[in-house]
């Protein structure tokens, strides 16, 4: 019973290293909406300008997610999720100097680099140190990425009206340090799942890996847009900085909760009425936000928040179950994250060029309504009865590891 106290005490202390390293990988994101006013009074950057701080890290979490398998057969997911979390200390302080449009620029793509890299690793170390919970910590981890983006919604104008803007978004540098310290003591040293880079870049000839990456680009270019615009939406009609900043920061919580629960709630491998439900509660909000924004805000951005929280967290499951191997789901889920998150960094700056056009996002909230009927199409075939015909290696590929072996 005694030797049984360090494998429950190590295990303790990953879920709490689990949940603080998602803490820090949205409020980065999540804090440029409600200071938007003032970063474009202190850098000059206008609309197009400052979607840039939300793409840019978006594009990165795309091209670098595919570098996950590389990096873990070469680095460790250890050593990968530590570099990346000082790198994410190092990003938030430098934006206390940065005084310019392309410094602040600059500064969101060191803060994507590590974040891309963490999110390409950890889903591979969840699968493999929790190999019968992996639902439960998915969600734990979703949670708190999202319940980060909350936290950095709510406190960066607080912290920005005691100082300004720069402490604003600097003062996440204190969070990244704690869970840096706390993954240096807590993950294991063969905490890294490695994969060959060659079997992970055979799964790009599978079409049902190109499906996931379509329908996660998609719900999360949804999160993306309403990261960078729902503040200055609501500022435009009338809302303080504050005010915005916990509408956002509602609509973040209302994702974290939805994240950790759903996963709960859903019960057998077949997760599709769990997606079709949350991609409905989409729908509403979305709907809601172009024709009736004003009627009951803070029920809408909840209403949103619970379906793009609860659509992340499955989908996210999805991969994982799709592949029984820790390392080859872990592979799957970093291509799904990469193709996805080059899909999810376009939007903002799409819906920020109709709002110079229409002068409205209006028609923002419209093509995300699209979107959602779009994803909920696709994920029709994604059946459980299919994951082990989809995932099977190809004819060519069979051929080619022969050949290699030889």
């Amino acid at each position: 019973m005694v030797s049984e106290q360090p494998s429950r005490a190590s295990h303790i202390l990953l879920l709490v290293a689990v949940a603080l390293v998602g803490l820090n990988l949205r409020p980065f994101i999540t804090s440029i909406g409600p200071l938007a006013a003032d970063i474009h009074a202190g850098t000059g950057l206008d609309l197009k300008g400052i979607s840039l701080l939300t793409l840019v890290p978006m594009f990165l979490m795309g091209v670098l997610a595919f570098a996950g398998p590389f990096l873990q057969s070469r680095i460790g997911a250890r050593r990968s999720t530590i570099a990346s979390l000082a790198v994410l200390v190092v990003g938030s302080s430098l934006r206390l100097f940065s005084t310019h449009g392309w410094q602040l620029v600059g500064t969101a793509a060191l803060l994507g680099l590590g974040v891309a890299i963490i999110q390409a690793v950890f889903p591979g170390i969840i699968k493999k140190q929790f190999p019968g919970h992996v639902g439960l910590v998915m969600g734990l981890y979703s949670a708190t990425l999202m319940g980060g983006g909350a936290l950095g919604a709510q406190v960066a104008p607080l912290v920005a009206a005691a100082s300004d803007w720069h402490l604003g978004l600097a003062w996440l540098a204190i969070p990244a340090v704690l869970a840096l310290v706390l993954a240096l003591y807590s993950l294991p040293h063969h905490a890294g799942a490695r994969q060959s880079s060659a079997g992970t870049m055979a799964l790009l000839g599978r079409p049902r890996v190109w499906l996931l990456m379509a329908c996660f680009g998609l719900v999360n270019g949804g999160y993306s847009t309403v990261v960078a615009w729902l503040s200055p939406f609501y500022s435009e009609q009338g809302w303080t900085a504050a005010a915005s900043g916990s509408l956002l920061a509602i609509m973040a919580l209302c994702q974290a909760l939805a994240a950790l629960i759903m996963p709960m709630l859903v019960r057998g491998r077949d997760l599709r009425p769990g997606l079709w439900l949350t991609l409905a509660l989409q729908a509403v909000g979305f709907a809601a936000l172009a024709f009736s924004p004003e009627s009951a805000p803070v029920l809408w951005v909840a209403v949103l928040g619970a379906g793009l929280g609860g659509c992340f967290s499955l989908s996210m499951i999805v991969a994982l179950d799709h592949l029984p191997d820790p390392n080859e789901a872990g592979a799957l889920s970093a291509l799904m994250q990469g193709g996805g998150f080059l899909i999810t960094a376009l939007p903002p700056w799409i819906v920020a060029v109709l709002h110079e056009t229409t002068g409205s996002f209006v028609a923002g909230w419209l093509l995300h309504l699209a979107c959602t009927v779009v994803v909920a199409v696709l994920y029709w075939r994604v059946t459980p009865a299919s994951y082990a015909t989809a995932m099977k290696p190809s004819t060519l590929h069979l051929h080619n590891k022969a050949i290699a072996k030889e």
